[in-house]
């Protein structure tokens, strides 16, 4: 696996350059900000047509993920479907799909601003999660400590060999851990955001998702 490993909490933890956060020690993986359905509900809202090959590809590279680190406990950290609507418009073959993924294993949903109330699909439904020194929920409380989040997309830029490298990031402080959007069609808040400076602490740290995922100081 491509990843960058990490302390938080006291809690040993895989950053992988899909943008998942992997807890060998629970067999644990969490995903954030999956919006599967998003096509549907774009076009639906704005008459927009996008190729809706999104929940697909998204549903691919978790299935990649699941088989590279046999979890078996997954939590998706809210927004899981892009609105409730989009969720009972799935196609069958993806229902079938995501039914194959949770099989044998403990899937928990937890409750986003996009996907309120129950869900029809297998798994567990919370507003959020508490596991040994890590509270999982959607997002941010401004008391969070040991707090495993998303909702925010953040994004973050490197500068490489004369250019910018952009990409979802995860970032971290002592206090709280933030995850990128795991879905296709996702996009991103700058790690320079007001709302994200004022979360974060000075001492931050992002990992730059993709194939080398990188580890530097939160850009500010």
């Amino acid at each position: 696996m491509n990843c960058h490993d990490f302390t938080f909490a006291n809690a040993a933890l895989k950053a992988l350059g899909s943008g998942a956060l992997w807890w060998p020690s629970e067999a644990l993986l969490c995903v954030s900000d999956l919006h599967l359905g998003k096509s549907e509900r774009v076009a639906r809202r704005s008459g927009q047509a996008l190729p809706p090959y999104e929940t697909r590809d998204t549903l691919g590279r978790l299935a990649e993920d699941l088989a590279a680190t046999q979890a078996r406990t997954v939590i998706c950290l809210g927004d899981s479907f892009d609105d409730l609507t989009a969720a009972a418009a799935l196609p069958e073959e993806e229902r079938l799909w995501i039914a194959q993924l949770q099989a044998g294993r403990r899937w928990v949903w937890i409750e986003g601003n996009h996907d309120p109330g129950p869900l029809e699909f297998g798994g567990t439904h919370r507003r959020e999660m508490t596991l040994g020194p890590l509270t999982f929920r959607h997002i941010a409380s401004a008391e969070g400590v040991g707090e495993v989040s998303g909702h925010y997309h953040p994004k973050a830029g490197l500068y490489a060999r004369g250019r910018t490298i952009t990409r979802p990031a995860f970032l971290f402080d002592s206090n709280r851990l933030i995850l990128p959007a795991y879905g296709t069609y996702t996009g991103g808040l700058r790690s320079y955001s007001d709302v994200l400076g004022r979360l974060m602490q000075q001492d931050a740290l992002a990992i730059l998702t993709g194939p080398m995922p990188t580890c530097v100081p939160m850009p500010r």
